[in-house]
């Protein structure tokens, strides 16, 4: 969203039609736990100083579709360090009653709290109204860093946490379905294949979600995973399989899979080459689009046009 406040930044984002892009994904609330605008209001994000005024969403979201582009808005729902700090009822608690926090510092609220999920899903609402397309739900589980043996989750119920997680997406699609936007959710690279333990499970998440978007990115996998021993070197097959096991996991659902691509260097320097072998492994894995990630919004000049 920072970004987005850059004079002349949407246009560049949007002039990279010419190279194929069709789609744009812009933070409603981000992992900080700041909202990207004051307007349309949400009466919370203003109580907890959490709304800015990084950009306008209908003008956004005019720009984006006068140029055939599908707007996206990403909402950052259980790690927000400022509902937590500024409305300490909605976060995580300690055993001695403070905020609890990850180990470098972050505030998360508490999944049991459906005054937490109303909130997020409200701002969905209203960037809906603004006219995005997608509300895209991120850090849609629970907390996986910090002293996890010291949370304590007000109102917890005998759920799994499996259990909790899929109520929230079946809660916001429920809320968001009047409005006509999709619904999807990011999910680790690793959910199609093993419990986590932090409540996100595909084939559970799936029925729920027009579209499930594994962060499949080639660095976070660790050595030995699908027999590769450094996945991070082979980019292109270490997509592939992933995305192997999220079809498996869908199979059977309408739900699109569309992967998180890896655009930047971590472990090694990252190439044209790396981004354009795992955009053709996620073609080839029959993946129905994908998006490319990079936290400082700079992508790899050439890795949309078509080899």
């Amino acid at each position: 969203m920072a970004l987005a406040s850059v004079p002349g930044k949407i246009d560049d984002y949007l002039a990279l039609t010419k190279h194929g892009l069709n789609t744009l994904e812009l933070d409603i609330k981000d992992e900080n736990g700041e909202v990207g605008f004051r307007k349309p209001k949400v009466a919370l994000a203003r109580q907890v100083g959490a709304a800015k005024d990084y950009y306008d969403p209908v003008e956004v979201a005019e720009k984006a579709h006068a140029a055939g582009v599908y707007l996206i808005g990403r909402v950052v729902c259980f790690e927000d360090p400022v509902l937590s700090q500024n409305a300490p009822g909605y976060a995580i608690r300690t055993s001695s009653g403070g905020v609890w926090t990850t180990a470098a510092g972050l505030g998360w609220v508490n999944q049991y709290d459906k005054r937490v999920w109303d909130y997020n899903i409200e701002l969905g609402i209203a960037a809906a109204k603004a006219g995005f397309d997608e509300i895209q739900f991120d850090y849609v589980r629970f907390p996986t860093d910090g002293d996890l043996s010291d949370a304590v989750f007000r109102g917890k119920t005998d759920q799994s946490r499996t259990a909790v997680i899929t109520s929230f997406a079946k809660y916001a699609s429920e809320k968001l379905e009047p409005y006509g936007v999709r619904v999807g959710a990011d999910v680790f690279g690793l959910t199609a294949t093993r419990n986590m333990g932090i409540g996100q499970r595909p084939k559970k998440l799936g029925p729920y979600l027009d579209t499930i978007y594994p962060m499949v990115y080639p660095s976070h996998f660790g050595p030995g995973e699908y027999n590769l021993p450094d996945p991070n070197a082979q980019p292109g097959r270490t997509v592939g399989l992933a995305l192997r096991d999220f079809d498996r996991q869908l199979t059977g659902l309408d739900t699109r899979l569309v992967p998180w691509l890896q655009d930047f260097s971590l472990g090694r320097t990252y190439t044209l080459a790396d981004v354009q072998d795992q955009i053709e492994a996620a073609r080839d894995a029959g993946a129905e689009g994908y998006l490319l990630w990079n936290a400082a919004g700079v992508y790899t000049h050439g890795a949309l046009a078509d080899r």
